[in-house]
């Protein structure tokens, strides 16, 4: 994954289920501030809005398929190996 020093990381969710894996060193190594989220503010949401219209959130794309592919992007994203957000095109 990607960090920036200092940056934050929100989760929202947990489609994976309650348990992860990960090595806690990325957060205190990076300075990151960790943050799970089940309500939104009313004005979170305009405002994400405003920073992605302005360009200063990109997602992150792990992988793009054909709709003819369906089936390989269904087992890469259960395989939960990836970072980003995995797209299937028509």
């Amino acid at each position: 994954m990607f960090y920036t020093r200092g940056g934050r990381y929100t989760c929202s969710g947990a489609i994976a289920g309650p348990m992860v894996n990960f090595d806690l060193r990325t957060f205190y190594l990076h300075d990151l501030t960790f943050t799970g989220s089940t309500v939104i503010d009313q004005e979170v949401m305009p405002r994400l809005i405003g920073y992605i219209e302005a360009g200063k959130v990109k997602p992150v794309l792990a992988a793009t398929y054909a709709l003819t592919e369906l089936h390989d992007a269904q087992r890469a994203f259960i395989a939960k190996a990836h970072t980003g957000n995995i797209v299937v095109c028509p």
